[in-house]
């Protein structure tokens, strides 16, 4: 007798994926070696799929549109705003963040946006690209 296991794992194999497949169709053993490959055009990348509608990727800050009113660190829960006192705007540590969008919701100038970035990793949690406004 067929059990709902058995009616979930035959609807999962004939339904759309969701997820993004190992960007390349091997695991390689050094993923650094392997993206140089992919620089130079040797190796072949797998398209991410379809970014569904509200993505919350990483954070775009409009520094000239911030007036300093430091709401958005009031409701971050993990910390990743700071406030820079000597210029009254907000400094953002994206290997904090945890893409909640609490303070885009909050923010009385919209200077503050989720994109659509998805790729976000990095060997240096304080590199350019893992701070914004430094």
């Amino acid at each position: 007798m067929p059990t709902s296991t058995v009616f979930t794992l035959i609807r999962q194999l004939v339904t759309k994926k969701a997820t993004n497949k190992f960007p390349v169709t091997y695991a390689p053993d050094n993923m650094h070696a392997a993206a140089a490959e992919i620089q130079k055009g040797r190796l072949k990348i797998n398209p991410p799929v379809e970014l569904p509608p509200n993505f919350r990727g990483k954070l775009a800050y409009d520094v000239d549109a911030c007036i300093g009113c430091k709401i958005c660190l009031k409701v971050c829960p993990s910390e990743a705003l700071v406030f820079k006192p000597e210029e009254k705007k907000i400094k953002h540590y994206v290997s904090r963040c945890t893409f909640c969008s609490q303070c885009v919701d909050v923010c009385p100038k919209d200077c503050l946006k989720m994109s659509d970035e998805f790729l976000i990793a990095g060997l240096d949690k304080y590199g350019k690209d893992m701070v914004l406004n430094p």
